[in-house]
């Protein structure tokens, strides 16, 4: 809904909370006029009562002199009609007033705060009220002496019921008025200050929330430009310019990984395309042959005959292996492989490899020569993975290198672990393929390779393999040799 946003969310919170601030304020100022007024009225008529109480004529020997004492409160209360005078006894029950028939609602004042006034403690002080049954009011009391000792007191209300009838029809005089327009007028300049700051306060975060709205229905192709604003939203050290800095910093790493995303789409795609081609060379020749074989069965000689039959073999073995690759490469790719590390020594494991390539390379004359450092650690990863890196690199090798060639592994302590480096003496890779070196299939001419002996998914699968070892391979540079890849195996803890 839009009344809902977190603006104007917060401008009626502001607006409620400035109302009740009023409303209190008011409140209190009020009750404080109040407390004041009775401290002011109860300090100036303090010596009231005992002005009254000097008066002789209301005492006589037998007692109260009841008509001094009612003439007295006549002449008192037609004065100053917001006065009630009393005369207590010394329990504090009522002895003489002067309230109409059926308004006397105490026959008793409690005689605590009449003696905490008499004592000097701080005003205002309120007593009982006798003409109600729950009120409390300020009051002005004296002793009354008879014969030299005291007889009761002179109780006198300062804010009578007239006072009360006047204050409740003047409720709305232009004091209270004025009181209640001024503070009318604060809060309603406080309100517009509050709303105009709320939506200065506000407006990055509206920025920032346009932002991500455009982003959610224009996808990726509004990160930028939406780049300056998030820019300038990250400027400062608030919790809005904070938010900025984690929005731009989220939208930098999906638009990363959007490219990468796009960029593994695309090689995703190349490497299907490469495998259909590298399929489909091998699968052409090899229905090529058998259909000769068929229809030309009675007029090849044996020597044609088994000179088709190996070749047509050949290219099926070239299709199978590119097919296990393919099946090993989706293992590792869904994590339907893991390794299981255990700690061994690479440099036996390099003498077990180049074992199995010995006949390899010496039916091309080439030369396995290992170049292992004495002292290595032990190195922890999944031995079977790394003997398959390991035959994979000496396989590109051994295929890629020319007669007489040279095959070098050599493994040199680096950082706790064994830094491993394949090299040969072969043509080495053009530049324009090795960017793509270690993502698809790799199809090259001339000496290096041809379309019937490609780079297959050697290297792709090579490079998934020491991902999952948490580890890296490169093709690096060398003067003096052709193809050199290095990568680096962890050591066993506590080796």
């Amino acid at each position: 809904m839009a009344w809902a946003t977190l603006s104007r969310r917060l401008s009626a919170v502001f607006a409620v909370l400035l109302l009740v601030c009023s409303g209190a304020s008011v409140w209190l100022q009020m009750r404080s006029s109040g407390i004041h007024e009775q401290e002011v009225i109860q300090r100036l008529s303090l010596g009231l009562a005992a002005h009254i109480a000097e008066n002789s004529e209301l005492m006589k020997p037998g007692g109260l002199n009841q008509e001094a004492v009612k003439d007295l409160f006549d002449k008192l209360m037609a004065v100053n009609p917001s006065v009630e005078v009393y005369l207590l006894g010394m329990d504090g029950s009522i002895k003489a007033q002067a309230a109409p028939p059926g308004h006397l609602k105490r026959d008793r004042v409690g005689l605590e705060p009449v003696r905490k006034l008499l004592s000097g403690a701080p005003l205002p002080i309120a007593g009982d009220d006798p003409r109600s049954l729950t009120a409390s009011k300020v009051f002005s009391a004296a002793p009354l002496r008879m014969d030299g000792r005291e007889a009761g007191y002179v109780y006198v209300v300062l804010q009578g019921e007239d006072h009360d009838a006047l204050v409740a029809n003047v409720a709305t005089d232009n004091v209270l008025r004025t009181t209640l327009w001024s503070m009318g007028l604060v809060a309603l300049l406080g309100l517009l200050a509050g709303l105009a700051a709320f939506r200065l306060i506000t407006r990055p975060l509206r920025e920032l929330t346009a932002a991500v709205k455009r982003f959610e229905t224009e996808g990726i192709d509004s990160l930028e430009g939406e780049a300056p604003t998030l820019e300038r939203l990250s400027r400062g050290s608030d919790e809005i310019a904070q938010l900025g800095q984690a929005f731009a910093q989220m939208t930098r790493r999906i638009a990363e990984q959007w490219r990468e995303l796009t960029l593994q789409d695309q090689q995703r795609r190349e490497l299907f395309a490469n495998i259909s081609h590298d399929l489909r060379t091998p699968l052409t020749s090899l229905h090529g042959y058998l259909e000769t074989l068929l229809l030309k069965a009675g007029t090849l000689s044996d020597e044609e005959r088994q000179r088709y039959l190996e070749i047509a073999l050949g290219q099926s073995r070239k299709v199978g292996r590119l097919a296990q690759e393919v099946f090993e490469l989706a293992r590792l790719e869904y994590g339907v492989v893991k390794p299981e590390k255990e700690n061994f020594a690479l440099a036996d494991l390099v003498q077990d490899v180049f074992q199995k390539f010995e006949l390899a390379a010496e039916a091309r004359r080439q030369r396995l020569r290992p170049d292992i450092a004495s002292g290595l650690p032990v190195v922890s990863a999944d031995l079977g993975m790394i003997e398959r890196v390991l035959a994979n690199l000496l396989d590109n090798a051994i295929r890629h290198t020319p007669e007489g060639g040279e095959i070098v592994v050599q493994l040199r302590a680096e950082n706790g672990g064994v830094a491993v480096q394949v090299s040969d003496t072969g043509p080495g890779i053009p530049g324009e393929l090795q960017k793509a070196l270690f993502m698809r299939p790799v199809f090259m001419s001339g000496s290096r390779t041809d379309s019937a002996s490609s780079g297959g998914l050697g290297l792709v699968i090579v490079k998934r393999i020491l991902q999952l070892h948490d580890s890296d391979i490169r093709l690096v540079q060398q003067a003096d040799r052709g193809a050199v890849f290095r990568f680096q195996l962890g050591g066993a803890a506590g080796a």
